[in-house]
């Protein structure tokens, strides 16, 4: 289970890298800073410490969250929706994480950066994340 994890942390880390910084900046003028968040959170001066909290975080912690928290949720309240749609609710409660607690509570920002342009840009990110990470678990599963 645990390589499953970090395969799909891997796939689902790439996916949202190559949304951030090469598809984002057509959008919105510049990349997805989550690096900027992680300092701002832990009042960190280092960008590369930053870069690898959050890459941490993408590779391990949040594909383990899918497996073991909210995959399991869904199967108990929502048996019935498809792993895509399962996928995608993980994504948009890993946006509500990054911009509403850790952004808002933890760096003191306003909730969800104030609907900015970047906000949307990063739902999608953590969509794409979502789906990418639950994908890989069902392929690795048989699916």
């Amino acid at each position: 289970m645990f390589v499953t994890a970090i395969l799909a942390g891997i796939a689902a880390d790439l996916a949202w890298e190559v949304w951030a910084r090469a598809i984002t900046p057509l959008w919105i003028g510049g990349p997805l800073e989550p690096a900027a968040l992680v300092q701002g959170v832990f009042g960190l001066s280092s960008r590369p410490i930053a870069e690898a909290i959050h890459a941490i975080v993408g590779v391990v912690f949040y594909p383990l969250g899918f497996l073991f928290i909210a995959r399991p949720i869904a199967r108990v309240i929502t048996p019935f929706l498809p792993w895509w749609i399962v996928g995608l609710g993980f994504g948009v409660g890993l946006w509500i994480f990054a911009l509403y607690v850790m952004a808002h509570f933890f760096a003191g920002q306003p909730p969800f950066l104030g609907f900015i342009p970047l906000t949307w840009a990063s739902l999608i990110g953590h969509l794409i994340f979502g789906l990418v990470c639950a994908a890989v678990v069902r392929w690795r599963e048989g699916g």
